[in-house]
């Protein structure tokens, strides 16, 4: 029973990769957008990606580091 709960809790704890790989589509999409509508900006809105992108890939990662938690621990 023990172990079935923690296959089921890793399970849903990786749940937060799902929406990591959303929001990095969202980000580059919307740099992707920016930059054809304001070529000019293509370096500010750069940097401000890759801190989006940033942020978006710690909350996969640690959604991954709880789910290896459930799991060995």
């Amino acid at each position: 029973m023990l172990a079935s709960s923690k296959l089921i809790g890793a399970g849903l704890a990786s749940f937060g990769l799902t929406g990591a790989g959303v929001g990095i589509g969202l980000v580059f999409n919307g740099l992707i957008t920016g930059i054809s509508r304001n070529p000019g900006l293509q370096s500010n809105m750069f940097s401000m990606t890759i801190f989006g992108f940033a942020m978006v890939e710690a909350m996969g990662l640690f959604s991954l580091m709880l789910s290896f938690l459930i799991l060995y621990s």
